[in-house]
């Protein structure tokens, strides 16, 4: 086998020697492969154990806050919370949504598909008002919901969502945004109301977090339209998806497929903060800083 080639100086030769030397890898990692395959089947019952790759998610350490869906003191504070009124079916949500002052023309690509995933979302334009008076004139509008945009290069990169009137408030890092025009064989999303799928949320941060998120969404989802919305958190990071489902015949069986509908983006909570947005005297449930409560990188809230 050739050796690494990390150390010949000339930049043509070193890229010859290493794509021959990724091709043998390769070969003799496929070889072995297929010997434990005949080695499998050879043995039948006897054979050993199928090897698992090692990854961040199998040998992720659990957390301590973890909850059980049936907990019954996280679903009597439930109950009880800024949230309640929503998931019980008392208190639809309306979200006002706006941007910096003076955005750029490319952040309305992303207002435009957020309107067309979170039903009775509306856009004001923020003007010279400061966030604390958006947040008084959404109250008087009777808006639930406040979300203020951000961006930087003429890109989402931030959205603070505020929670009226009580709060909370928590503000999101956004990356990864695709319009749901770029995404290829995209759909055209109706005026049903989706179904939502909170995934992965387990934590007492995350079950916060997800209810939060949660309840910009009204809890009655018109099933006819076959739409839904996801939030997967995954090591910390929630990746947000709208699709819709498609049923296809096919002779005798009926065969279902996803068509994403858009947008795409993917969101990192900075911080939670305690009622309304309020810089000087807020008091925050949680802020993010790195390796905050542990060294090891293998544990997620």
């Amino acid at each position: 086998m050739v050796k690494n080639p990390s150390k010949i100086g000339n930049k043509t030769k070193r890229a010859q020697v290493y794509a021959k030397y990724k091709q043998q890898k390769s070969k003799i990692k496929r070889a072995a492969k297929e010997q434990r395959i005949k080695e499998a089947e050879a043995l039948g019952d006897k054979a050993p154990p199928k090897q698992v790759p090692r990854t961040i998610e199998n040998t992720r350490i659990a957390d301590e806050t973890t909850v059980q869906k049936d907990d019954e003191e996280i679903l009597g504070d439930e109950k009880d919370d800024e949230f309640s009124p929503y998931y019980s079916g008392g208190k639809k949500p309306k979200i006002m949504i706006t941007t910096r002052p003076k955005c750029s023309r490319k952040l309305y690509d992303f207002i435009g598909d957020l309107m067309q995933m979170i039903p009775n979302a509306f856009y004001y334009p923020r003007g010279t008002l400061t966030v604390g008076q958006v947040q008084e004139y959404a109250l008087k509008k009777e808006f639930t919901h406040v979300m203020v945009l951000s961006e930087k290069n003429k890109v989402c990169n931030g959205v603070l969502l505020t929670h009226l009137p009580v709060g909370p408030t928590a503000f999101f890092k956004v990356s990864s945004f695709q319009p749901g025009s770029k995404i290829p064989g995209h759909g055209r999303s109706t005026s049903h109301i989706p179904e939502l799928i909170l995934n992965n949320f387990s934590t007492r941060l995350g079950r916060r977090t997800g209810r939060f998120l949660g309840s910009i969404f009204p809890q009655e989802p018109q099933l006819e339209g076959r739409q839904v919305v996801t939030f997967h958190n995954q090591r910390d990071f929630i990746f947000v998806r709208h699709h819709r489902y498609v049923y296809r015949q096919e002779k005798d069986k009926t065969r279902a497929r996803l068509q994403e509908l858009g947008p795409r983006f993917t969101m990192k909570m900075k911080w939670l903060q305690e009622g309304t947005f309020d810089t000087k005297f807020g008091e925050y449930e949680w802020i993010y800083r790195r390796k905050m409560h542990d060294t090891d990188r293998k544990k997620f809230n």
